[in-house]
């Protein structure tokens, strides 16, 4: 089964088990497109104005096939379910009322429900796809490879696209207005001075390669460092307990030469490491 019909059914499902307050639940209803107002959780926040519009103009000549599905609120207005893309195109078209499913439901199944339906969009930016499956993993309270099998996708692929959200916002911004791709933003997870860098990509236009190249000398050490052998570790330690200086001992990759390096934090410091020495 594929993604778009698993979570269809998911959508479909949750919608149609909540309770229904009145017999206006079981049918169309016209709404006023004034009293309807966006979901404040709702996961996509970027609208392509052409994409609208394209929408905009098919509402126009066939009219709105698909509902919006809304829920009554306190102040006589009705928050989107499901839907949003379509009440902005309604809108652009000077539309007054649009037709509506309204379901009276909790505010965790409101959130639930936009989620499947930003899931559903092929269109929907990484970042964006990595806050629903976060607010699915949230809601849900399941694992990253039970959220895998609910979408239909690897764990590799969630958990990849889950690592983006660890990058500054600034840079997500910039992987949602397009300025960034997905290989550019991955490869600048957990690099020093990434907004820089991603700066640099977007001025001189570097490739996802170029970035790489960039970037791999400090993952590699980084790497180095939590795979460093702690025979190494105990004996950096009990070096640094004796001579009262921080220690690094790096071996080449042969392993049959290195280096060590003292570490002084001021010229005291330096100044007694020389005495010692020359003794």
């Amino acid at each position: 089964m594929n993604k778009e019909n698993k979570l269809g059914m998911g959508l479909g499902a949750l919608l149609s088990k909540t309770s229904n307050k009145n017999e206006a639940n079981n049918s169309f209803q016209k709404i006023n497109i004034s009293q309807i107002v966006p979901n404040p959780s709702q996961p996509r926040k970027n609208f392509k104005d052409e994409e609208l519009k394209e929408l905009s103009s098919s509402i126009k000549n066939q009219g709105l096939i698909q509902p919006i599905i809304v829920k009554p609120t306190d102040d006589n207005q009705f928050q989107i379910i499901a839907g949003e893309r379509r009440w902005r195109a309604c809108q652009l078209n000077g539309m007054h009322e649009v037709d509506c499913v309204i379901k009276d439901i909790d505010e965790t199944s409101i959130l639930e429900a936009a989620l499947i339906e930003n899931i559903q969009r092929e269109d929907l930016n990484v970042i964006e796809e990595a806050n629903a499956y976060k607010g699915l993993i949230d809601i849900k309270g399941i694992n990253k490879e039970n959220l895998a099998k609910l979408i239909g996708k690897s764990s590799s692929h969630v958990s990849n696209i889950l690592r983006l959200l660890e990058l500054d916002k600034k840079i997500q911004e910039m992987v949602i207005q397009g300025d960034l791709t997905m290989g550019h933003a991955r490869a600048l997870i957990g690099v020093p001075d990434a907004i820089n860098k991603a700066n640099e990509i977007i001025e001189k236009k570097l490739s996802v390669r170029q970035i790489e190249k960039i970037t791999s000398e400090f993952k590699k050490n980084k790497i180095k460092k939590i795979l460093k052998d702690p025979n190494i570790v105990d004996l950096e330690k009990e070096l640094s307990d004796k001579i009262g200086l921080k220690t690094s001992i790096q071996f080449n990759e042969n392993g049959s030469s290195g280096s060590l390096t003292l570490y002084y934090s001021d010229l005291n410091q330096l100044d007694d490491l020389m005495k010692r020495l020359k003794k």
